[in-house]
């Protein structure tokens, strides 16, 4: 929960500010009421806009407000969820988040609104980004917009690698463990495919020039997003699919294996029950051929037949291949 603001100096460095000035970056990160009161009656953003960033179902879109000159866009953003105490591990899910920007062309400000802290606005205000100035707030919604991307290349391929490293486990040994984490990994992928086409759509209106106006040293980093959005498009649906005929052959292998287990199990139970059909004939209250004869009637003769023709019974499925 914070309000940051950070502004870019006539020395190029972009820097923390203590209070929103003309020309600064406002970044909003789960605010609090009061912090949501702030945004509205203090620097003026609209309440529906306020409520659409903070929800989070809300779709990628563009909107512009006459009555206030306020423009409002929202994109989603790549994000990982980790498992707990595994931080420093590959998270099992990757999943997409809500970014809100807010153009103030009244105040010559630009607010960011965010439910979650994120890498995005990080890298902007850590500086990881070069070339950021807050005072020209098309080229700085471009260049969010251009990290998101790079951000979703770079979760595509750590996808691309877990699920690769998943299906060598899985060739070992198949666990729950192993199909639950390509099943999540395949859920990653329709989140991000869902998002990515509809920031491609968002990024299609900007083009236009309508609501965001694009100067012509604009034009090339917008072509730039758009170069990495449809990468990242391309690129999910090639993992998709091949993630999903990797399910698909998975669940093919799995059901393979049970049937050869069921077999075996099956041949082994009938090699097991001809002794005790045999026995079952000397347990009977009857009177037994070849009864006081040497060897013939003693208990050793039905264990010789009883041995004699499980050999001669698991010698037949063998020669069957029932045994594998």
């Amino acid at each position: 929960m914070m309000i940051e603001y950070y502004k870019t100096g006539v020395d190029g460095k972009t820097a923390l500010v203590e209070a929103p000035e003309p020309g600064c970056w406002i970044n909003v990160v789960d605010p609090t009421s009061d912090e949501r009161a702030f945004l509205e009656n203090d620097l003026g953003v609209l309440p529906e806009f306020v409520r659409s960033a903070l929800d989070e179902e809300e779709t990628s879109r563009i909107d512009f407000d006459d009555d206030v000159n306020q423009t409002f866009v929202i994109v989603d953003y790549p994000t990982a969820k980790f498992t707990p105490g595994a931080r420093d591990t590959l998270p099992l899910q990757y999943d997409t988040m809500p970014l809100s920007m807010v153009f103030l062309p009244d105040k010559n400000q630009f607010v960011t609104i965010s439910l979650h802290e994120n890498l995005v606005t990080e890298d902007m205000a850590k500086g990881r980004i070069k070339g950021i100035d807050t005072r020209y707030r098309t080229r700085f919604l471009l260049q969010l917009l251009l990290r998101i991307s790079q951000l979703y290349l770079i979760y595509l391929r750590r996808i691309d690698r877990l699920s690769s490293n998943t299906e060598a486990r899985l060739h070992a040994s198949v666990r729950n463990e192993e199909l639950i984490q390509m099943l999540n990994l395949e859920k990653s992928l329709v989140y991000f495919s869902t998002s990515l086409k509809s920031d491609e759509v968002t990024l299609n209106k900007i083009m236009h020039g309508r609501l965001i106006p694009l100067y012509e040293e604009d034009q090339d980093l917008l072509e730039d997003v758009l170069v990495e959005i449809h990468q990242a498009i391309e690129m999910c649906n090639i993992y998709s699919n091949t993630l999903s005929g990797t399910m698909d052959a998975f669940a093919s292998v799995i059901s393979n294996n049970l049937n050869i287990v069921m077999k075996v199990l099956s041949v082994i139970t009938i090699v097991m029950a001809i002794p005790n059909i045999i026995f079952g004939f000397y347990g009977m209250n009857v009177p037994l051929p070849f009864e006081g004869v040497p060897f013939v009637g003693t208990w050793m003769f039905p264990v010789l037949i009883a041995a004699v023709c499980c050999i001669l019974a698991a010698y037949i499925f063998k020669r069957l291949g029932m045994w594998h």
